[in-house]
């Protein structure tokens, strides 16, 4: 399941050299994360309720294009690749002229809420890989 959350960059996510600063990028991904989540019907409160959360343990971006201020951004996600604790979700940022600003492999595991341990990836969110 692709999903595609779209934001207008703003003024305050503008750093001295003029475009979006390297680490605004990593909040824009997190927000498309979240944005597939909620559209794959699994908010943080059902993995809650599963007993688990998801951390983020490596991510791994390139910086393709600069992003300024009122750029039409599209933050797409997707589901790479799962193991048994941990998957891979692949997100890319294009502008408003179609071109890729960024693109980023982002690997998540698993964690029971009460161990702190890894744990299997639920059966809701392994079927989205498939």
């Amino acid at each position: 399941m692709e999903d595609v959350l779209e934001i207008v960059v703003r003024s305050t996510e503008i750093d001295v050299n003029g475009h979006v600063n390297n680490a605004k990028y990593l909040e824009y991904l997190e927000w498309g994360r979240e944005n597939w989540y909620e559209n794959a019907k699994l908010p943080y409160d059902k993995f809650l309720k599963m007993g688990i959360q998801t951390v983020t343990v490596n991510i791994n971006i390139n910086y393709r294009k600069e992003c300024k201020q009122n750029d039409q951004l599209s933050i797409k996600t997707r589901p790479e690749k799962v193991g048994r604790s941990s998957y891979v979700l692949f997100q890319e940022i294009y502008n408003q002229h179609g071109e890729k600003c960024s693109d980023a492999l982002i690997t998540c595991v698993t964690m029971d809420t009460e161990t702190r341990k890894s744990r299997e990836v639920p059966a809701e969110l392994r079927v989205l890989f498939e």
